[in-house]
């Protein structure tokens, strides 16, 4: 979208009388506006140059014709109550018009304008004008933001042509101050003709044309349909049903002399809107394009010559505010929408009688596991939902339609879940992976003796869920044990999911990590403490080649670190503990850090 270089090319179209009659290219003969808007059928020329040779005016510039004009059409209005006002200029979206709008009572001093447009219309709009555009379109650069007006206030609009062809333009007025002041928004006492001001109304309304005048002697009445004016035959009546689009005039005799009032009357299409189906998605469709739905409200009426807009409440449609984008966002629930179809040429002239309703339904919430472990030796497990929703549907990609199914091996599986409420049809997709778990087994025993607070740390040579106990007591999620009395105890490692079990019995024992046999008095003998909870222990120490050197009892008072009466070196030697268990077999200690050190 760019403002425009200075290039015109004159239009080569001679305007019928109709034409010439309903614009006036001068601002001192511009045309009044009161509450009716006029409907134009183009302009021709710009007669004298309103702006004396000027090479600015606001946004507007001096074109190739030598003015800021190219072919225009000067209108006037005065505001006759306070609020928002705003209007809409509609045209072919082929072709260019700017505009410009003045505050001012004199059109030899229209200072700058309050509103102006001069950008080109590449982006082939159909609106331009002040407040929003009536389409719904937020990226127009076409429009000017809303005037606040007070009453009395005189206003100058100046609409011009910039483009090769010049099809016509209409004109309709918007604003918050025609809700509030429907009947005096606009003053129309500016307009003094006798037959009051144009008269913009739809085919399916009555338009009657009021010439009463005190005294009245006779009622002429005329009609012009491009051709000149024509008198009506017969009809003599102070007041006359208009019958179809044209200029009237009517010519009253009175005893001080004929009195002349001409008024243009123009109906257009009143639109009907037909009926639209309704609407059923899920939210993933990401949104609504209400454009399709312009298809169905037609009902094969042209598109170029009617607005269909959307609305949240019947209201809405009815004072044409809040129109849904036409790339609407869909929320989950129940909504009726409100088509309102409105003429291009005249916005007075809708059809709010038609309403659709939208469905919109969210995927099924899935909130089971993804992740379902199976014992390596077999047996089976039961996935899927097992709190299914009576308004779905469930397929899993093996065939089955169910909302569970038990599996024996291990795999991925895909559940389909469809909302069948309402007939929407959302899905939702839920990969299930079947895992091996392995039976669990004891890697090692960590046990730390020799202190107030005995510990035993079980470790695991496989991955899974495992709880642990000691001896006959509960089992725990933790794999460590305290306050561990000296003995024989039975850690066992179990499963989580029944698959497997696995025992050691293990001693809890103490013996120091060094002695010093030096004879004095401290640290002389090396013994494993706490044996004597033990049934029928037996020590057997040796040296780093395996060499058995001592055996020791529990009444002994342990090794002196000498063999055969001879001092041993200091170095670091082993041992072995070996005990009865509870079926009276001997065996040795296991995860025992079995050596020590000897210091001289």
């Amino acid at each position: 979208m760019n403002l425009k270089g200075l290039f015109f090319t004159i239009v080569l179209m001679l305007a019928t009388y109709a034409l010439r009659s309903q614009v006036s290219p001068d601002c001192l003969n511009a045309i009044p506006i009161c509450n009716d808007t006029p409907v134009n059928a183009g302009t021709q020329g710009y007669g004298q140059d309103d702006f004396n040779g000027a090479q600015f005016s606001g946004c507007l510039e001096q074109t190739l014709t030598g003015a800021i004009e190219s072919n225009s059409a000067w209108y006037r209005f005065r505001t006759g109550a306070s609020g928002q006002l705003g209007f809409n200029i509609g045209f072919d979206i082929d072709e260019d018009w700017d505009f410009a709008l003045y505050q001012t009572d004199d059109c030899g001093n229209l200072g700058d304008p309050v509103r102006c447009n001069f950008f080109d219309n590449s982006d082939r709009e159909a609106y331009m004008g002040v407040g929003e555009d009536p389409t719904g379109s937020t990226s127009t650069v076409l429009y000017e933001d809303w005037l606040q007006v007070n009453p009395g206030e005189d206003y100058y609009l100046l609409i011009n042509n910039f483009s090769n062809t010049n099809s016509g333009f209409s004109i309709q007025f918007t604003g918050a101050i025609f809700q509030t002041n429907p009947y005096d928004a606009l003053d129309c006492s500016i307009i003094s003709n006798l037959l009051g001001p144009p008269v913009a109304a739809c085919d399916n309304e009555v338009v009657v044309l009021d010439a009463t005048t005190p005294n009245a002697l006779n009622y002429t009445w005329y009609q012009d349909t491009g051709s000149g004016y024509q008198q009506l035959a017969g009809v003599n009546t102070p007041t006359y049903q208009v019958p179809a689009s044209a200029f009237y005039r009517v010519e009253v005799a009175t005893p001080s002399g004929n009195i002349y009032s001409d008024v243009q009357v123009g109906f257009s299409t009143a639109p009907t809107t037909f009926p639209l189906s309704d609407e059923v998605f899920c939210t993933q469709s990401g949104s609504l394009d209400l454009n399709a739905k312009d298809v169905e409200a037609l009902g094969g009426q042209d598109p170029g010559l009617f607005v269909v807009s959307y609305h949240p409440s019947l209201n809405d449609a009815n004072l044409g505010t809040n129109a849904l984008p036409k790339n609407y966002p869909l929320v989950p629930g129940t909504q009726s929408v409100y088509v309102r179809t409105t003429s291009v040429a005249n916005g007075k002239c809708y059809d709010i009688s038609q309403q659709f309703t939208l469905q919109v339904a969210a995927p099924p919430i899935l909130d089971f596991p993804t992740e379902v472990p199976i014992c390596e030796d077999g047996g089976a497990v039961t996935i899927g939902d097992t709190t299914p929703d009576p308004n779905s549907t469930y397929t899993w990609d093996s065939g089955e339609q169910t909302p569970t199914i038990t599996v024996s091996g291990s795999g991925a599986y895909t559940l389909t879940v469809t909302n069948t409420q309402g007939g929407n049809g959302c899905s939702e997709r839920w990969t299930v992976n079947v895992v091996i778990s392995e039976p669990p087994g004891i890697s090692d025993v960590i046990i730390s003796d020799l202190q107030e607070n005995n510990t035993v740390e079980v470790v695991t040579d496989v991955v899974g869920t495992f709880e642990y106990q000691l001896d006959s007591g509960p089992f725990q999620s933790g794999n460590r044990f305290a306050n561990v009395s000296p003995g024989i105890h039975t850690v066992t490692v179990r499963d989580l999911l029944g698959c497997g079990a696995v025992s050691e019995d293990i001693s809890v024992v103490g013996f120091p990590k060094f002695f010093t046999p030096n004879g004095d008095g401290n640290n002389d003998y090396w013994h494993i403490v706490g044996i004597q909870e033990l049934n029928e222990p037996v020590v057997f120490v040796y040296d780093r080649y395996g060499k058995l050197l001592k055996q020791l009892y529990p009444n002994s008072p342990g090794w002196d670190g000498t063999f055969n009466g001879r001092e041993l070196p200091s170095s670091d030697y082993w041992f072995r503990l070996s005990y009865l268990n509870n079926d009276g077999q001997r065996v040795d200690a296991r995860h025992l850090n079995s050596h020590f050190a000897l210091k001289r």
